[in-house]
């Protein structure tokens, strides 16, 4: 009996644009490519939104792809998952979250949240974060202290200035305050790279950084020097 086989083939970033102008693969001398879809059946999949199990109009990811692709069905991301569960109430009541909180208002603590601020939807989305701020409000906290890394790479690169203006109006009559702001390049290193995670971790633990009275008007200066959000 003859066992037939068929392999899997991923072109990392090899994406059907409708602009032929800015599209570098429309554009190229594909030879090899031309020919497979001249001589054999082929289709196109969608790599973003509700297909691959995130919001509406929500770009995919390398993750989300491979996820998806030999699934046979929609795998719907931690993103939605945790919109539905924001919108629902779900995260409202959620009691390792009301836990946490209630120890911390009996016993006058500190409450701090560290992590990606963007809407960048690959590792955080700044909804989440918001939502988080109004949770620990209405459970009465009074000392909340937000950590920001500043994203430049699933984000436009200066795009940090607004996401933190955004967490700024947003908690304007709550007990939140930012306390830090680092890019991802430091605070989001996954390759052991001491020297990085260093810098991420002498901010956090021992303080050490530039002192400011307004992270906005700090963060438009590193702008004009030439810094991104990701190497803030």
């Amino acid at each position: 009996m003859t066992t037939k086989k068929v392999m899997l083939l991923i072109l990392d970033g090899w994406g059907i644009g409708p602009v032929k102008k800015a599209d570098a693969i429309a554009n190229a001398h594909t030879p090899v490519m031309d020919s497979l879809k001249k001589t054999y059946p082929n289709s196109t999949l969608v790599t973003y939104g509700e297909e691959v199990g995130l919001p509406k109009g929500q770009m995919g990811n390398s993750e989300v792809g491979h996820m998806n692709i030999g699934a046979g069905r929609i795998v719907y991301q931690e993103l939605l998952r945790i919109n539905k569960a924001i919108q629902s109430g779900e995260l409202q009541q959620h009691p390792v979250l009301l836990e946490a909180f209630r120890y911390a208002k009996e016993n006058n603590r500190s409450v701090h949240f560290m992590g990606l601020v963007s809407d960048g939807g690959v590792h955080s989305h700044i909804d989440h974060l918001l939502a988080l701020c109004d949770i620990a409000q209405q459970s009465g906290l009074e000392k909340v202290f937000i950590h920001a890394f500043t994203d430049g790479r699933d984000t436009d690169p200066k795009s940090g200035v607004n996401f933190l203006e955004k967490v700024l109006q947003h908690t304007e009559n709550q007990s939140v305050k930012i306390a830090s702001c680092i890019g991802r390049y430091y605070a989001m290193d996954r390759d052991k790279r001491w020297d990085r995670i260093k810098t991420a971790y002498d901010l956090l633990v021992k303080g050490k950084g530039e002192k400011t009275t307004d992270i906005l008007a700090t963060v438009r200066h590193r702008y004009e020097k030439g810094e991104t959000d990701e190497y803030l």
